[in-house]
């Protein structure tokens, strides 16, 4: 395949120069004509994600249709009030002139995207980046080439090339694509693939959306039966989606000491409540989506303890939902983050203890804390940096535009989702008009014996501590 993408680049700069893609009723028609698209080809869409996981109808509607979708609905709905200039205050030393805050796309987007969720991590970034007022060039991901080949289908009908345009391919095309010069470039995928991204940005100084993942606690406070039995239902939902290939899945569990054989006890029961007595068989457990992620995994199933599941079907690639117990914090299985339906579980004494080790690993993408104690639910979100956080449930933050989702440190850096996602892909522009009818003439030079009354006319003395 061609690999030298600059021609594709030159035309979307031509473009954008034209000043086009800024016009507010395109941005808002482009949104519409790619929803339209999306309604007409929503079965083919649902049935090729299913196949590359091989999940359930249910969870790839839910994830893959309905966000983007109110996503879209959403951006037609506030494109208008978001790209407005808004008013900011101007100091008096400032007299006559006003100030404001313009939002600007930054001009060819490149996005590239994932396979875990491939169609709703692409489409996403995508309808931030038109909303905004860029050109965008997708590069989808290699693993998911069937899903690869229908969203180029579905953006050659709902924009010109010059506008939005699909590169399909691996390792070779990604990196020619960062050889590049773009405007902004927006990352799904791994915190090792990420910092690849951000060395090749800084090239040309280059901002970057980096949405990456980690090892996400979730912690466990003391709870009685029935509210103990809710918890572990989400937990095991949000946990074992897409055999726990979500990179906001709880990578561990820090159980409260005097709950723990409770917690496996229902656990247990969750699991077989939710894919039977034979999970490897069960239609709604997907599968691994590699051999090489498969091999890591089962690694890890053959130096733990195991106490639910363990087992595994190397020709299905599906591997049981599964609980480890006395697992070192030092463990293989700890060292970077699980990406599969492996759950670890610790147990602590004290809040405090849960905190101090969770502040031993790199920052997490998402923070899980259950507990009906305000006190420390509060102290959970002050003490714990984290991407994002839910109280009480899982994985549910990422499903609201009215939230912005991303990481911090090692789990990525900046935001999208609705008002964010515009924001992302804007610069802010400060622009402060000044009258021309009076000029101060006491700031230009010479500047002999004007001091003492500037600093006068200032208030210096009132600003000295």
């Amino acid at each position: 395949m061609n690999t030298d993408f600059s021609p594709i680049l030159k035309k979307q700069r031509e473009l954008f120069n034209t000043n086009e893609t800024k016009d507010i009723e395109f941005r808002i028609n482009s949104l519409k004509k790619l929803k339209q698209v999306i309604n007409k080809k929503q079965a083919e869409i649902t049935k090729t994600c299913m196949n590359v996981l091989e999940r359930p109808e249910f969870e790839v509607y839910f994830s893959e249709i309905i966000q983007p979708i109110d996503e879209i609905n959403h951006a037609i709905k506030k494109l208008k009030s978001w790209s407005r200039p808004k008013r900011a205050k101007t100091p008096l030393i400032h007299f006559k002139s006003n100030s404001k805050i313009y939002s600007e796309p930054y001009g060819i987007a490149l996005i590239i995207s994932t396979w875990n969720f491939p169609f709703n991590l692409t489409i996403i970034p995508v309808i931030s980046a038109i909303a905004a007022g860029n050109c965008c060039i997708i590069k989808t991901s290699e693993l998911a080439p069937n899903v690869a080949k229908l969203i180029d289908e579905i953006i050659k009908e709902s924009f010109d090339e010059k506008h939005c345009t699909v590169i399909q391919g691996g390792i070779e095309e990604s990196t020619s694509l960062l050889k590049e010069k773009f405007d902004i470039i927006f990352f799904t995928g791994s915190s090792n693939i990420g910092k690849i991204i951000a060395q090749a940005a800084a090239i040309n100084l280059t901002p970057t959306i980096l949405e990456l993942g980690g090892k996400n606690p979730c912690i466990i406070d003391k709870l009685d039966e029935d509210n103990l039995k809710t918890a572990v239902r989400r937990i095991a939902w949000g946990k074992f989606m897409n055999a726990g290939q979500v990179c906001i899945a709880p990578d561990h569990i820090f159980v409260q000491k005097d709950i723990k054989d409770d917690f496996i006890k229902l656990m247990r029961k969750q699991i077989e409540e939710f894919y039977g007595t034979a999970p490897l068989e069960s239609k709604d457990l997907c599968k691994v989506i590699n051999k090489n992620h498969f091999d890591r995994l089962v690694s890890y199933l053959q130096k733990e303890q195991i106490c639910i599941g363990g087992n595994y079907n190397s020709t299905t690639l599906k591997i049981e939902p599964t609980i480890l117990t006395n697992v070192s914090i030092d463990s293989p299985v700890m060292k970077s983050e699980i990406f599969g339906p492996i759950l670890p579980i610790f147990e602590f004494e004290s809040i405090d203890e849960a905190i101090n080790t969770i502040k031993k690993f790199e920052k997490p993408l998402a923070l899980y804390f259950y507990s009906k104690n305000k006190d420390k639910v509060k102290k959970i979100i002050n003490e714990i940096p984290s991407g994002d956080a839910c109280i009480n449930a899982t994985i549910l933050h990422c499903f609201s535009y009215y939230l912005p989702f991303g990481g911090v440190g090692n789990s990525g850096m900046g935001s999208y989702h609705g008002k964010w996602g515009f924001d992302a892909f804007s610069h802010r522009k400060s622009v402060l008009n000044k009258s021309l009818a009076v000029d101060f003439k006491l700031a230009y030079p010479p500047y002999k014996d004007k001091v003492k009354l500037f600093k006068k006319l200032y208030g210096y003395n009132k600003r000295t501590p």
